[in-house]
């Protein structure tokens, strides 16, 4: 039990709250209303599986990593006390969930885990040689939407790219933010990060404009399905977002570990407010006129 709640705490399933509002919106959008439970509940399988793959992977290829970084010595992988075998079975374990969710879903998905899985467990190598880990991150988190876009439908679509960028964006952007952390750390020891690379003035204003870039392509998608009004709240909530960003960066600019920490449960809560807002979109379209 002391070691289940090591893993649970190292891999950390509270952060699945980022990818799975904008899959199940995804999944949303590209039904033009609720796809069915049995859909859903695969969707929710693949996000879990690879999450589960990524951070296993990632706690894995970074135990060494983790364990000369002060905020992250402490990491029961990095302090022995759960084994690497541990995080190696729950990465293969995650990826076959994911691979079962697929094969449950459509040909399509099923053909793309090989590519999808390889992004899973490689991204925390890129650390290593290039500042844009960070991207590569958000296009990880943003294969959630697209890979549940692509249940519903069983095809591309460019709406769905649409999505996949802004999620990108996002992601990419509060990680920067997270990197202000280990900003000591990664020049010491010659981690690559957008902080470490270009200065931590740069690490808390690109931020904002990754994040205002996401507004621009969350608008752009919100015409492009023809949304209903109610969507524009959930951007709405975007605008609010940035700007609240903007207030924490000014007033806790020295104090980069409460920074992240409002920065996670502010975008955390975007997400959630996305999806209902997008739900409640979609079901109020396929209201009859005079429908209440």
């Amino acid at each position: 039990m002391n070691r289940l709640r090591a893993f649970v705490r190292d891999i950390k399933p509270e952060h699945t709250l980022f990818a799975l509002p904008f899959a199940y919106a995804g999944a949303l959008l590209a039904q033009g209303g609720i796809p069915s439970l049995r859909t859903l509940a695969w969707i929710t399988l693949a996000v879990l599986g690879a999450r589960t793959a990524a951070m296993a992977a990632n706690r894995l290829l970074d135990a060494r990593i983790d364990a000369r970084n002060p905020r992250t010595a402490a990491r029961p992988l990095a302090t022995g006390e759960l084994r690497p075998a541990t995080m190696i079975w729950a990465t293969v374990i995650g990826v076959a969930l994911l691979t079962l969710a697929a094969w449950q879903l459509n040909p399509l998905c099923l053909s793309l885990v090989p590519l999808g899985a390889l992004a899973l467990v490689a991204y925390p190598l890129v650390k290593r040689f290039s500042w844009g880990v960070h991207f590569l991150l958000g296009a990880v988190d943003a294969l959630a939407p697209l890979g549940a876009w692509l249940a519903v439908t069983g095809r591309f679509e460019w709406q769905a790219l649409i999505l996949f960028l802004a999620v990108t964006l996002w992601v990419a952007g509060f990680d920067i933010l997270y990197a202000l952390m280990d900003y000591d750390f990664d020049v010491r020891e010659g981690i690559r990060s957008i902080p470490a690379r270009f200065g931590t003035h740069t690490g808390r204003r690109l931020p904002l404009v990754l994040h205002g870039i996401m507004l621009v392509l969350l608008a752009w998608l919100g015409f492009a399905v023809h949304a209903h009004p109610l969507y524009w709240f959930g951007l709405a909530a975007g605008i609010v977002l940035v700007g609240y960003e903007v207030f924490l960066i000014d007033r806790r600019s020295g104090d980069v570990f409460a920074l992240n920490a409002a920065v996670f449960n502010a975008n955390m809560t975007f997400s959630v407010i996305f999806l209902v807002t997008t739900l409640a979109s979609l079901v109020l379209a396929q209201l009859p006129p005079g429908s209440s």
